[in-house]
């Protein structure tokens, strides 16, 4: 790992879970403007090295931490995250700052409204000391876009931090804030998080309301935690999850998190795919996600590896319905600014605005298939266990057309196992840091029952405290 762009090696108040952050502030045995301020001071670091930033908010969430300080003085708390630094990606909308979506269509846009889920973190205390970089539109598995550049990973600078939420992956691996807000449409929180080594947890949908999109209807986005532990993504959802008339399709369910914290393996019952039926797996991810499910098994949980039977079907219609999302929402910018767009974004708009209506509804075919496939599944399991990613961290010079490929046996060459559940939307999927491949991280996707939101996270609190003993 490269240790110039990591956390100190020396203890900080920075470095501890996030909850006992906000209570040593509101207790007063550490201030929230010394906080902060090393969160700043790794911000800068990190951005020299590996460009995780598209601004850093260094005088308001100063001032924030003062008052969070002056707030803990008299006597009062903010929340469960009072004086917690955080980051929010550069999609999602916070008044006073320079958003872009990593386009330079979006000219010097600057909102007078926050985002529903970044207010919610503020109002538990949290302060939001910068934006994160995506690649235009949140349209790849690389972040890096024309307005912006490379952002790069904090395991190896020549790989990628994985996209789109790969600023805010970064932020959390080089220890510069303990949780950062991603969003998800086909594995934009998933992917970073298995290339960086953070927790990456994809809620289901509706358990934190989407409001960032000129839709409410729309049924494959959500927002979630990149964290540096589950109890860091616990303390994320705890205050961001619930209702809001922002969002229709946001369901009227709160969060239990002693649900969330019943960590106890033992008597679990996990269905293991290593390929989903056609993914060709890099052997270094195969062997450490085999290595975490022995461990398991060790504590007491059962895990049959079965067979899913699933084709690249649920790669290739899920890449429709993207192309659709892209032209659909963002497609009437192409008139004034195609020289200055990515050209894949652009290649994409083009195939959602030729797609027809009735092969587009017939999608809907193919996820019926899917969910009937996972329901019969969790009959008889508590979770789907399968690697996040079929490869670790690519290269940065790398593109998503480097993996379309379909192998001379049929299976694809593939980079992220996460889009395929965002065709089915409201099942909880996490990507759990296991034991690097050599050098670079390897997520552990835990795909739970529809709305179980909880038990995944319970499912991920055990598993990373079991592998994080000794070996």
């Amino acid at each position: 790992m490269n240790q110039a762009v990591m956390r100190n090696s020396s203890a900080h108040p920075l470095d501890l879970p996030a909850c006992e952050i906000g209570e040593g502030i509101r207790r007063q045995r550490f201030q929230a403007v010394e906080v902060v301020a090393e969160s700043l001071r790794r911000a800068e670091a990190c951005q020299a090295e590996l460009n995780a930033f598209t601004l850093l908010r260094r005088e308001q969430a100063l001032a924030a931490a003062s008052r969070a300080d002056e707030a803990a003085r008299t006597g009062r708390s903010l929340g469960s995250l009072h004086g917690v630094p955080f980051a929010a990606k550069d999609m999602t909308p916070t008044a006073g700052d320079l958003t872009t979506l990593g386009s330079w269509t979006t000219g010097d846009w600057v909102p007078d409204e926050t985002a529903l889920c970044i207010r919610r973190l503020e109002e538990a205390g949290a302060i939001l000391i910068g934006k994160t970089t995506t690649p235009e539109f949140a349209f790849s598995s690389f972040t890096q876009s024309p307005r912006w550049g490379v952002t790069r990973n904090p395991w190896d600078r020549q790989r990628t931090s994985g996209g789109s939420s790969g600023g805010s992956a970064v932020a959390v691996a080089a220890g510069v804030v303990p949780m950062a807000e991603g969003t998800d449409m086909g594995g934009s929180v998933r992917i970073p998080a298995a290339f960086c080594g953070t927790i990456g947890f994809k809620p289901s949908l509706g358990r934190i309301p989407m409001t960032i999109l000129p839709s409410v209807f729309d049924n494959i986005s959500h927002f979630g935690p990149l964290a540096r532990s589950v109890e860091d993504a616990i303390a994320f959802m705890a205050a961001t999850v619930g209702p809001s008339d922002e969002d229709i399709l946001s369901l009227p369910l709160a969060f239990d998190g002693v649900r969330a914290r019943k960590a106890d393996l033992s008597g679990r019952r996990f269905a293991l795919s290593l390929d989903l039926g056609f993914y060709a797996v890099e052997p270094a991810v195969e062997k450490a996600i085999r290595a975490a499910v022995d461990r398991l098994r060790a504590a007491g949980a059962v895990v049959d590896e079965i067979a899913m039977g699933w084709s690249r079907a649920a790669v290739d219609e899920w890449f429709d319905v993207w192309c659709v999302f892209m032209s659909s929402y963002f497609g009437e910018r192409l008139a004034s600014w195609r020289g200055r767009m990515d050209p894949a974004v652009v290649a994409m708009m083009e195939k959602g605005f030729a797609m027809g209506a009735t092969p587009y509804k017939r999608i809907e075919l193919l996820r019926t298939a899917m969910w009937r496939d996972m329901a019969r599944l969790f009959e008889s399991y508590d979770a789907l266990l399968c690697p996040t990613c079929a490869v670790t961290a690519p290269l940065a010079k790398q593109t998503d057309d480097d993996f379309a490929e379909s192998l001379p046996d049929g299976r694809l060459k593939g980079l992220d196992m996460t889009c395929p559940f965002n065709l089915l939307p409201q099942c909880p999927a996490l990507s759990l840091p296991v034991h690097p491949a050599g050098t670079m991280p390897v997520g552990l996707q835990i795909v739970g029952r529809r709305y179980a939101d909880e038990d995944v996270l319970a499912i991920a609190l055990g598993a990373e405290r079991l592998l994080a003993g000794p070996q």
